[in-house]
This record gives C-alpha cells, sequence and structure tokens, in this order.
C-alpha cells in the first residue's frame, strides 16, 4: 500500500521525479554537449593561432638578437684593439690604455643603435680588467651590480672551449635573469648583455586577460621573470617555442576564462539557454509552491506558534499530496498528545513541590523547639519565675507563628516579630554573653519572604558562634536594592569565629549536605526552600566576614501581597 503511495501522481515524491527530470535533464545534455564541444574547437582554433603568435614574436627577438651576434662576431674579427687587451698591461701601458679608451667610445656609440642591448662588454683576463658602457638611467649602485655579475660570470666561464659560446644563455643575479651571449677572441671576452624583462616589454601589448602570462623561461622552464608566478597550469592553455639563437624559450600561458569571452557564437547560445530557464523558472516556482511551499509554510506557521507555547494550534486540512495528509496528522496529534503531558507533568511537579516545601519547614521546626525547652529547664533551676514567664510568653507566641504558618509566605513583619523573640529569649539565656540588633525600613514590612529564613540563620549563629569565652553580636540588616528588577536584601551577620575553610568551600561548589552530621541542615534546607520557590531569582551567599565572623547574604525578589 505505501508503495502505491510512492508511485500514485498525488505522491510529492513522484511529482518532484517527474519535474525535475523534464526540467533539468534536456538541458544538462544540451548545456554538456555545447559545453563539451565548444571548448574543443575553440581550444584547437585558440592554440594553432597562439602558437603562430609564439613563432612570429620568437622569430623577432631571435633576428634582434642575431644582429648583435654579427656585431660581436664583427668585432672579434676587425677590432685590432681587442688584440691589445690580450697582452698584460705592463708590457706597453700606453697602447694598453688607449686600447681601452678607444674600446669603451666604440660601446658607448654603437649600444644606441642595439636599443634591444642593456650592457656590450669587454672582459681582459690577462688583466681582470672590464670594460662596459654605461647607461645614463643607471645608478652607481646599479652599474656595480651588473660589472660584478658580468665578471663572475665569465670568471665561472674561462675553462669554455670556444663552441661554448655559440648561443645566447640565461644567466641570473639574485632574483633577475638577464639573457647573455659572448665572442672569446684569446683571453679576451666580447658580449652583450640584456634583462630578460626588457626582452618582454612588447608582449604587453597582447590581449591576453589580466591573469595571462608571457614568459621568457630556461631550458628547465623555469620563468626568468620575477613576478611571473603559476598557482596552477592547469587553468591555462600552454604554448611555447624555442628560440634558434639561445638555450631559453618563449612561452604563452593564456586563461580559459579569456578564451570563452571570444566566442560570441557560445555566449549566445549561452544567452538562449538562460532566457529559456527564465521563462520555465516561473512557471516551476508555481508548479512547486502549489505542491511543496504552501504546504510546509502551513506546518511552518503552526509549529512557530506551537513552540512559542501556544499548544491549541493545529494544522487545518487542506487539499494536498498523500505525504502532507499523513504529516498533518501526525503533528496534530503529537501536539494533543504534548499539551495532555505537559498538563500532567506540571500538575504533578506542582503536587511534589508543595509537599517538599511542608517536608521542610517539619524539618525545622523540633530543632528550636527542643532548644527552647531546654532553655526553659535551665531557667527553672535558678527559680527566677518572672524570667520563665516572659520566656514561656515567648514560647507561646513562637509556636503561635508556626503552628498557623501552613503557607509559602509570610509578611516580612511576622517574620522579624518570630525572629526577635526567639532572639530574645537567647539573649535572657546568655545575658551578658550575647547581644543582637535588627534594622530595617518600616516600608518593607509588608514584603512576602518565605517563613522562617531569618531565624533559621540566626539560630545558627546561636548554635555554632556563641561560646562563654566573649560575647557574641548578632546584628540583621533588611534593606530594598535595585539590579534588573527590585530585591529586598537581608544580612545576618555575627561576631564569632565565622566559617570554616571546609565548609565554605562546600557552599560555594553547593554540595548536598543534607546528609552530612554537620549542623549545618538548617542552611541547605533554607537553600532548597529558595531555589523550590524562585528558582534563579533568589541568590544565598555565605561568607566570612573580613572584619570576622560568619556573614549570610539572602537575596529575594521584593514581592507584595497585591502582587502574588
Amino acid at each position: 500500500m505505501t508503495l502505491i503511495h510512492r508511485l500514485s501522481n498525488k505522491s510529492i515524491r513522484f511529482k518532484l521525479i517527474v519535474g525535475f527530470l523534464l526540467l533539468v535533464i534536456p538541458l544538462q545534455l544540451l548545456l554538456i554537449f555545447d559545453n563539451y564541444y565548444g571548448m574543443k574547437v575553440v581550444r584547437e582554433q585558440v592554440a594553432n593561432s597562439n602558437r603562430h603568435l609564439v613563432a612570429l614574436y620568437m622569430d623577432q627577438i631571435d633576428r634582434n638578437l642575431e644582429e648583435i651576434d654579427k656585431y660581436l662576431r664583427t668585432m672579434v674579427a676587425f677590432e685590432n684593439d681587442l688584440i691589445k687587451l690580450d697582452i698584460s698591461a705592463k708590457v706597453n701601458s700606453d697602447e694598453y690604455f688607449l686600447a681601452k679608451i678607444n674600446l669603451f667610445n666604440k660601446l658607448e656609440r654603437d649600444i644606441h643603435t642595439y636599443k634591444e642591448m642593456d650592457y656590450l662588454f669587454i672582459y681582459s683576463s690577462v688583466n681582470k680588467e672590464l670594460i662596459t658602457n654605461q647607461p645614463s638611467d643607471a645608478t652607481i649602485e646599479q652599474l656595480k651590480k651588473i660589472q660584478s655579475g658580468i665578471i663572475q660570470m665569465l670568471r665561472e666561464r674561462e675553462g669554455f672551449q670556444k663552441k661554448d659560446f655559440e648561443k645566447w644563455f640565461p644567466y641570473q643575479i639574485n632574483e633577475d635573469y638577464y639573457i647573455v651571449k659572448i665572442q672569446k677572441i684569446g683571453d679576451v671576452y666580447i658580449g652583450a648583455w640584456v634583462k630578460a624583462s626588457k626582452l618582454m616589454i612588447p608582449f604587453d601589448l597582447l590581449d591576453i586577460g589580466p591573469e595571462g602570462k608571457s614568459l621568457l623561461v630556461t631550458e628547465n622552464l623555469i620563468p626568468m621573470i620575477d613576478n611571473a608566478s603559476i598557482t596552477d597550469k592547469n587553468d591555462y592553455l600552454q604554448v611555447s617555442t624555442h628560440s634558434k639563437q639561445g638555450n631559453f624559450s618563449l612561452l604563452f600561458l593564456i586563461p580559459y576564462s579569456v578564451i570563452l569571452e571570444h566566442l560570441p557564437f557560445l555566449q549566445h547560445l549561452w544567452y538562449l539557454v538562460i532566457l529559456g530557464a527564465l521563462m520555465i523558472l516561473p512557471i516551476f516556482y508555481i508548479f512547486l509552491r502549489h505542491i511543496i511551499l504552501l504546504p510546509i509554510n502551513r506546518i511552518v506557521e503552526v509549529m512557530r506558534r506551537v513552540r512559542d507555547g501556544n499548544l491549541d494550534q493545529r494544522v487545518k486540512q487542506y487539499p494536498v499530496s498523500f505525504e502532507f495528509e499523513l504529516m498533518n496528522d501526525v503533528f496534530n496529534s503529537m501536539v494533543s498528545e504534548i499539551k495532555a503531558l505537559k498538563i500532567t507533568v506540571y500538575e504533578e511537579q506542582l503536587f511534589i513541590q508543595k509537599a517538599e516545601l511542608k517536608y521542610l519547614q517539619l524539618q525545622i521546626n523540633p530543632h528550636f523547639f527542643l532548644n527552647a525547652l531546654n532553655t526553659i529547664y535551665n531557667l527553672a533551676q535558678f527559680q527566677n519565675y518572672q524570667l520563665i514567664q516572659d520566656m514561656s510568653e515567648y514560647l507561646i507566641n513562637y509556636m503561635r507563628f508556626m503552628f498557623q504558618n501552613n503557607l509559602e509566605f509570610v509578611k516580612l513583619e511576622d517574620e522579624i516579630a518570630h525572629t526577635r523573640n526567639y532572639l530574645q529569649i537567647q539573649a535572657m539565656r546568655f545575658q551578658e554573653g550575647f547581644t543582637y540588633q535588627i534594622n530595617g525600613d518600616e516600608s518593607l514590612s509588608q514584603a512576602l519572604i518565605p517563613p522562617l529564613i531569618i531565624q533559621t540563620f540566626v539560630e545558627n549563629t546561636i548554635k555554632h558562634a556563641i561560646t562563654m569565652e566573649e560575647p557574641i553580636q548578632l546584628t540583621v540588616d533588611m534593606e530594598l536594592c535595585e539590579d534588573q528588577e527590585p530585591y529586598l536584601c537581608i544580612t545576618i551577620r555575627d561576631t564569632g569565629k565565622g566559617f570554616s575553610e571546609e565548609a565554605l568551600v562546600k557552599w560555594q561548589s553547593e554540595v548536598d549536605l543534607a546528609h552530612e552530621n554537620n549542623g549545618y541542615i538548617g542552611i541547605w534546607n533554607a537553600r532548597r526552600r529558595l531555589r523550590l520557590l524562585y528558582q534563579s531569582r533568589a541568590k544565598l551567599i555565605i561568607s566570612n566576614h573580613p572584619d570576622g565572623g560568619a556573614m549570610v547574604v539572602v537575596r529575594l525578589p521584593f514581592v507584595l501581597e497585591n502582587e502574588i
């Protein structure tokens, strides 16, 4: 049955697959064929065209180099002053220096005939002296650098034979490459020197795109232009030809993106394809909108409302595909079940919370009651009946407060009166060994707080801080503070020895101390009650005061009776 629904014309899968195939497959086949065929034809045509262009430019470079080579050979054959440089200058210094002057003047004149060259040079290995022209646009530092490079190059080739100087060859100085040709007569070298980048100036006029490259490369295909880095040669059409005059080649790297720019037929075909796609797109969008988008939008809209807490929302029934009918039914059923489950869980949480609060209050009450009876017993031994009557009255008021307290909150004034009864009993018990002070504004008396929250920490002071060695002062301060919301700040501080370091570490890490026999069960109960009533809105800060003694700060949201 499921397979029938999937293959039926009502199935969203069937509609999507058929619509997608009818639209995409013909376009993909057309684009693949057109792209493959067009790229193949254009690549062959561009390669052939640029192969002729590269050969033409290389022939031009070779002709220029050949002219310079003829000039060098002519000088070797007919320049008599070169012979004088092959003899030590000490033999006939006048003829040697006159020959140097004549050759220098000749180089200065002839260099203007061969504008492609940077330097013409003559080197006497016998006298270790270099003669070269001096370009007007070259600085002294540049000239010294080139002359030093020429001398270094010649010294590296002093042992070469005449046949080793038949062709031009590249030579590198630092990051720059130069094309060099040398003729040798005896121990005298005459040559020409040109920077590789200068030979590439005419190629700047070529339209091969901003990323296209025209390079002079060595026999090892190393570019002789310092800014000719190539990231991926597979992105370029490579056309090269080798020089007939030297050991280097001319390489064209033409980006395929530039090649495609010169394909008007292919571009027009692409425009037709794009135009056809734009015409089909609205029709396909309307189809998808009716079949898929509208049903999905209905479900998404209801899901957003449910996420915001409105569990009464349901997806309305519309004529849709089989899959969306099933999704709508399942979603509506899930929301109904979630709503019922949430109500049940909420009621159970309320019940558990109320039971736990009552249990915690009952856990506190016997603790104080036993201490109070022990105090009356001690007073009866001294037969001070007036003090026993006063203490009994305080105890009666305390127990009345406890017996009638079955609420989650009490007024601050009632909690203070109850705490004052307790403190008065302790003051009568310890006399000069214990004093207390309660400070607070009358405007705070109607604020609602959990019952016994102050009495718990006051009792902790009586239990742990009072000794017979020195008097103890207890202070309770209450004030209204402002943060993101107004809150009631209650500070209970004593002048005793304070909390131990071990206890502070446990309180700050909020370790569960309810089942430890350390006398701090009341504090743990108070913290638990605050979490049940306020979650994260209330804070309990336990520390030692810098001047000594324990200090407890209780921060509660400021709530009045009419705000509940």
